[in-house]
């Protein structure tokens, strides 16, 4: 039976409060942070410093991690199949479309897009990599959260704070729950007007693996509408080659 390696935890404990304090920190700093003895600290920081993730300051000898760790992890996420197969569906959605095209997950109280393609066209919706779309006014937010079980949403429902973006974002619990499971009911999601003010947007959600993802597009709401099933056919086509619904 395969065992926790302690050395290898405790490791990655020590990226996490650098992370945390946002700031270099004394090896008693970190021994104090991670609970262990200063020499068990030293030996750690040494051997991280020795390999080039981490770095000291010349004058008070305190550590920083180096750009070493965000290269590695950037050329991970550069080749990570779920972004691979985010950005060709964005890709096919944003040509079938003509509209802008995005890629979410869930992250806490928000979505969060993990690959996005902008409408060439000159008024369209702007969406980006790392951007957080809030769940109560987005078209992927409804989408996604409809995957959820009862419990579950039920869960996160009762800890979201429903901030307005426009005059149509929905802040009413109840109300937002009844589209979410109007969503769930029909397979996709839509929002008019309530994430920015003249951009709809439409969404459906499903699985790759055990992770549930969505794919959406926006686009200002006149053209949104005059070609709503046409996008919303295109968006199923896309979306029925990459997910589990």
């Amino acid at each position: 039976m395969p065992s926790m390696v302690a050395g290898a935890t405790r490791t990655l404990a020590v990226f996490e409060i650098f992370a945390r304090e946002k700031r270099p920190l004394s090896n008693s700093e970190m021994a104090r942070l991670l609970e262990v003895a200063d020499s068990s600290s030293l030996d750690l920081l040494y051997t991280l410093h020795a390999v080039g993730y981490l770095m000291r300051t010349p004058r008070t000898l305190r550590y920083y991690p180096t750009a070493r760790l965000w290269e590695a992890a950037q050329q991970i996420s550069e080749n990570d199949p779920l972004s691979s197969v985010a950005r060709e569906a964005v890709e096919q959605l944003a040509d079938k479309t003509g509209e802008s095209a995005f890629f979410g997950v869930l992250d806490n109280d928000a979505a969060k897009v993990v690959a996005a393609q902008s409408s060439r066209q000159p008024l369209r919706y702007v969406v980006e990599v790392g951007d957080r779309v809030s769940l109560n006014a987005s078209a992927l937010g409804k989408a996604l959260l409809g995957l959820q079980g009862d419990e579950e949403l039920a869960a996160i429902l009762g800890k979201m704070a429903f901030k307005p973006a426009t005059a149509k974002t929905i802040t009413d619990p109840k109300r937002f729950k009844s589209a979410v499971l109007k969503s769930r009911e029909q397979g996709w999601a839509e929002a008019l007007g309530e994430g920015t003010e003249g951009v709809d947007g439409l969404a459906i959600a499903g699985w790759i693996g055990e992770l549930p993802v969505g794919l959406a597009i926006a686009g200002p709401n006149e053209r949104m509408e005059r070609h709503r099933d046409s996008y919303l056919k295109a968006l199923k086509d896309v979306a029925a080659s990459l997910l589990v619904g």
